[in-house]
């Protein structure tokens, strides 16, 4: 909990009553204990990324479970036969032992307590199945060592029949004000995102709602050589899978360019679109701001004037997030 402004055992219960609701279509079981627990916040649900996996434990061929962390049972394993792999392989080879994973995705909700672009808190729940995945040893190319054991390099998969009913996993509960006042940056600038949430606001995208309304941060925490921790934050945007890849060429200025940006803005919902997703992700070609900067030196203006700002200085000191 990234200094959001609940206390201890709020947070304790708001994680307790997440895990304990069944996930369900359009998140209410889960949404109902949040409003329960924090009644002066307004969720909303934001956006859902998916596509990933963490190992699980190994089970027989009837479903028995033998362990939950496949890693550790198979370290421990390996050790009792003194490291020796043909042993392991005696013992286990005729079981026909499976492994699982966890397929998982992650929920993100928002809730805007203030005006400015990083005044809201995010709430980030994983929705995990556990689910087959592969036999613990190839019949055909039995592992040498513990990490072919482990992460082979060629599974002997099967199907990912479900192991395990869907189930939430309370992720963390951020205030990104305090997220973004704590960015690593160098000294008089200011982070990636810190800089991105701040043209926001200095933008004409500022005038058609909050920035939670249209991006959250992927946030992620790492170790620096100190072994210090440090956060690293991404704006993601909510629309973009909704969005088509700018197809711009360079022989295009003046009204044609003009009448694609704002076709662009028109399709993601607000001003300025065009310019944070050439800051931000792939749709928009980074190219496309000098285009836009020569038509301006030309006396064609098309873009309010906060944006032309913004636009002038990302040319000057160009970033990507």
């Amino acid at each position: 909990m990234n200094g959001c402004p609940i206390d201890d055992a709020s947070l304790s219960r708001l994680q307790a009553e997440i895990e304990a609701a069944p996930p369900r279509p359009h998140h209410s079981a889960l949404m109902e204990a949040v409003a329960r627990i924090l009644p002066g916040q307004t969720f909303r649900f934001a956006l859902t990324r998916g596509g990933w996996y963490r190992p699980g434990g190994v089970i027989r061929p009837d479903g028995t479970r033998l362990a939950e962390d496949l890693v550790s049972w198979c370290d421990a394993e390996l050790a009792d036969c003194q490291d020796d792999m043909g042993e392991f392989l005696d013992r286990h080879g005729g079981d026909d032992l499976l492994t699982t994973r966890h397929s998982g995705r992650t929920h993100y909700f928002v809730a805007a307590y203030g005006r400015a672009p990083a005044d809201f808190l995010q709430l980030e729940v994983e929705e995990l199945q556990e689910v087959l995945d592969r036999r613990l040893i190839h019949p055909d190319t039995p592992p040498n060592d513990l990490e072919e054991l482990t992460d082979p390099l060629v599974p002997a998969l099967v199907d990912a029949q479900p192991v395990g009913a869907p189930r939430y996993l309370f992720r963390r509960l951020t205030d990104i004000r305090l997220v973004a006042a704590r960015l690593p940056a160098g000294m008089g600038e200011l982070a990636p995102a810190g800089r991105f949430m701040a043209e926001w606001a200095a933008s004409s995208a500022a005038a058609r709602g909050h920035f939670s309304d249209y991006w959250i941060l992927a946030l992620r925490e790492h170790k620096d050589r100190y072994r210090n921790t440090v956060m690293s934050a991404t704006p993601v945007s909510l629309l973009a899978r909704r969005l088509k890849p700018f197809h711009w060429r360079t022989d295009v200025r003046g009204v044609d360019l003009s009448e694609q940006l704002h076709a662009f803005d028109r399709a993601a919902g607000y001003s300025a679109a065009w310019y944070f997703h050439l800051v931000a992700g792939a749709l928009v070609p980074r190219e496309i701001a000098q285009g836009v900067m020569q038509d301006i030196v030309e006396d064609f203006h098309y873009l309010p004037e906060p944006d032309a700002v913004l636009l002038e200085r990302w040319i000057d000191s160009p970033y990507s997030v």
